[in-house]
């Protein structure tokens, strides 16, 4: 396709000449001047649209802030629940006590020795579990920190795969 000097329009961008096909407008479509702007219903619109994004960063915060204090609460009552519970310590006399009563005792003191060391290890159990899913929820918040953090930078032009939208994309900026 060959083209005319007719087609090529010469552009200064300050100081900068050069020369690019010329467009194609129809007369339709250049606006007409718009009147100035109401500096009143300006600030007006300016002040509304401000109000809406503080109410919009409040409630995002609010939100934040109640999943922390949901979390917080939870980690509280899984530490008091395993303060509650008696600490499992094996000592020495602990096991002559149990080698005692091999010896000396009937089969009810060693069930109930072992339904002792059962209810501990349940509750152990429950703690840990507790604990995992914890973790999970905070891990789950940090990937969607993540993620918010690194959507920018996945959102740039530069990334699209057509280098004519490229060019079309830096060119509006």
């Amino acid at each position: 396709m060959e083209f005319n000097e007719q087609d090529w329009e010469l552009i200064n961008d300050d100081g900068f000449v050069y020369r690019r096909l010329k467009r194609l407008r129809p007369e339709s479509a250049v606006p007409a001047a718009d009147p100035p702007p109401d500096p009143a219903a300006e600030a007006k619109a300016r002040r509304e649209r401000k109000k809406n994004l503080l109410l919009k960063l409040k409630t995002k915060y609010q939100q934040e802030i109640d999943h922390w204090e949901l979390l917080s609460n939870t980690l509280q009552a899984l530490k008091d629940r395993t303060q509650n519970q008696p600490p499992v310590v094996v000592s020495p006399v602990l096991d002559q006590r149990v080698s005692v009563m091999h010896e000396n005792s009937s089969d009810s003191t060693h069930r109930k020795l072992a339904g002792t060391l059962v209810l501990q290890v349940e509750a152990q159990e429950a703690t840990l579990s507790e604990i995992s899913r914890f973790c999970d929820v905070v891990e789950t918040l940090c990937d969607a920190e993540e993620q918010r953090l690194r959507q920018p930078f996945i959102d740039l032009p530069i990334w699209e795969p057509n280098p004519r939208e490229l060019i079309a994309s830096l060119l509006e900026d």
